[in-house]
């Protein structure tokens, strides 16, 4: 009868302690880096369930050989690990424009392009309202990436945002 008390007992105190943390209802920002350096994107994510939301990016590329802008949308699943700490995975894809810079022999890729892609990261939700995150998207091309990232791109990004 004691070990049920006791066995009882450490399953309330686990249940009480063990509450899943809360994800931001929405939350808007900059998400910076890239592979191939596709820069800075503007990044807004909406909650859709406890443990789910959807994430929106606009990112705009200008250099010598190109400038692009891209739009992705993924969805994604957070878990808590521990005490601020969350990991999340999602899935999604996007559409984007490039203009190259002609060539010498005038051959041109520029046009739309369209990819899959996958995500995987880790975030930091602080007490007052900033979220930090570390990501890693791998995106493949599907239509019309020639030219522009050989149909996969390795995306690894810092983002920074505000939680409201």
């Amino acid at each position: 009868m004691k070990m049920i008390r006791l066995l009882l007992l450490i399953f309330c105190i686990t249940a009480f302690n063990s509450n899943a943390q809360e994800i931001a209802d929405h939350t808007a920002g900059l998400r910076l880096g890239d592979s191939d350096g596709f820069g800075a994107e503007i990044s807004y994510q909406h909650l859709v369930s406890r443990t789910n939301r959807i994430e929106v990016n606009l990112g705009f590329r200008d250099s010598r050989a190109y400038d692009a802008v891209k739009l992705a949308g993924l969805y994604q699943w957070v878990l808590p690990i521990d005490q601020g700490f969350n990991w999340y995975y999602g899935f999604g894809g996007g559409l984007g424009s490039v203009d190259f810079i002609p060539f010498p022999n005038g051959e041109d890729n520029d046009g739309l392009f369209v990819f899959a892609a996958g995500d995987i990261g880790i975030e930091y939700d602080f007490d007052f309202p900033l979220l930090l995150s570390l990501d890693f998207r791998p995106e493949f091309g599907v239509i019309g990436y020639k030219g522009f990232s050989d149909n996969f791109d390795f995306d690894i990004a810092l983002g920074i945002r505000y939680q409201f």
